[in-house]
């Protein structure tokens, strides 16, 4: 169990209390833990890195140190089975069944050595430290050692045939995207998610006049997206005056596809943060928003706040919400896997599996159904999510509109979606993926997956 170059003697060290942590050890070892925590025991990475409850490790770390682990552990998520393959060439024997540790250590310090920007003896002196002083690890501290200057040496080989042969995607996942969309669009995808996502703003007027404020691009969506943009987002001109607000274009989507607003009741019924609820307040209606956290609700109070907007809000279950009327307009965004968010959340693939799409499938099919009661006659329901799956999208609303005979769904036309003609199916409805939506240099490209069908109540 040792690479090629490895020694099995070790030096002995002393004591951890007796020896001073490295300079950037600490920041090493909270990106190993935080490793763990997603992909061992499907902890949300949002959890963990919020600065007041996250991991208490990250907690301890400095701005920089902070910025280190977030750039570690995203690019090793979005980039994990390629490294772990590589890693395992390099390993004459598997790992010691149980040594997550251990797995999480080279990880950490693999990510290091082939994606970021950090000296590779670095990532290896703090790799072996991180072994030394951890009593799991202390016996493969020379492993450790071998296994990463080993890599440092290959790395352009190794990476080279590891983009060729390998989808960074989990199996799992990568299969099921075959599946819905073929082999060659499954692995576009697939890559489209290592890029980070751009940052796109929603604008409340004169999105041409933003554009050219921000040196930015205006999308088929209507929104502006920002170049390369490593700032402060309150500190941009037009926050704090509410002229916009920070939205991905594909999101932006399916309140768009209710039109003109004017003189309409809408329920927006899985409604924070506030976006899309934004969105149907600009259209015209006159809006109901409802959400089960009051956290998040009172997230959306103040986003409506910010952008001197009003709607009316209840901290409700939306299938607890029974009104005594029906609405012109429904919007429901339903909860979902968010495997189409992977570019910002990258730990979504590790923390969900096959079982948690079939799971929340079954819980939108319930949620859909209790949304078309609220619908008027002649009214529209606009069925969105951010999912990639079919199993969370198409199939739902098939599922559903089998059942119903007093809906039918409106088709989209792709004439009015220029720019995003291929993001419509042969059925009308909305199905974007990241590999959509290419921008010229120096824009990001992509947009987040989502799904969206329009439905109406015809009697």
């Amino acid at each position: 169990m040792s690479a090629n170059d490895s020694n099995p003697k070790q030096t002995k060290r002393a004591p951890k209390e007796e020896r001073p942590f490295k300079p950037g050890l600490r920041a090493r070892q909270a990106a190993a833990k935080m490793l763990a925590a997603v992909i061992d025991r499907r902890t949300s990475l949002d959890g963990l890195l919020d600065s007041e409850h996250g991991n208490p490790a990250y907690r301890e770390l400095n701005d920089a140190d902070r910025a280190l682990v977030r750039a570690i552990v995203n690019s090793a998520l979005r980039q994990l089975p390629r490294i772990e393959a590589m890693l395992g060439l390099l390993l004459q024997n598997p790992l010691p069944e149980g040594a997550r540790a251990l797995h999480h250590v080279l990880v950490t310090a693999a990510t290091q050595i082939l994606f970021l920007d950090v000296p590779d003896h670095s990532a290896v002196d703090l790799a072996v430290e991180q072994a030394n002083i951890d009593p799991r690890n202390r016996r493969f501290a020379s492993l450790v050692n071998a296994v990463l200057r080993r890599l440092s040496r290959e790395k352009t080989e190794l990476l080279g045939h590891a983009a060729e042969a390998i989808p960074a995607m989990p199996k799992w996942f990568y299969e099921r995207l075959v599946a819905a969309y073929g082999e060659n669009q499954a692995r576009l995808i697939a890559d489209a998610q290592l890029e980070p996502a751009a940052i796109d703003l929603s604008v409340k007027s004169d999105r041409d006049k933003w554009a050219a404020a921000f040196s930015g691009l205006v999308l088929p969506t209507g929104s502006v997206r920002l170049p390369a943009f490593t700032g402060s987002i309150p500190g941009l001109d037009g926050f704090a005056e509410g002229e916009w607000w920070v939205q991905d274009a594909a999101a932006s989507i399916p309140a768009r596809l209710f039109g003109d607003l004017t003189g309409k009741s809408v329920v927006d019924l899985c409604a924070a943060p506030g976006g899309k609820t934004a969105q149907l307040v600009l259209a015209g209606g006159t809006v109901t928003a409802l959400d089960q956290s009051a956290s998040r609700l009172k997230r959306l109070r103040s986003n409506l706040e910010r952008l001197g907007l009003s709607a009316e809000t209840h901290e409700t279950n939306m299938e607890d919400f029974k009104p005594d009327r029906r609405f012109d307009a429904v919007l429901l965004d339903a909860p979902c896997s968010s495997t189409g968010t992977t570019r910002r959340h990258p730990d979504v693939l590790w923390t969900k599996g096959p079982q948690d799409i079939e799971k929340l499938a079954g819980l939108q099919v319930r949620l859909l159904r209790h949304a078309l009661n609220l619908v008027e006659t002649g009214g529209t329901l606009v069925f969105s999510n951010c999912s990639l799956d079919p199993r969370e999208g198409e199939m739902v609303v098939a599922k559903v509109l089998g059942e119903r005979t007093d809906f039918e769904r409106v088709e989209i036309d792709p004439r009015d979606w220029p720019g995003l003609e291929d993001a419509i199916n042969d059925k009308g409805e909305f199905r974007t993926t990241p590999a959509m939506l290419p921008t010229p240099e120096g824009f990001a490209s992509g947009l987040d997956g989502f799904y969206a069908a329009v439905l109406r109540k015809n009697r």
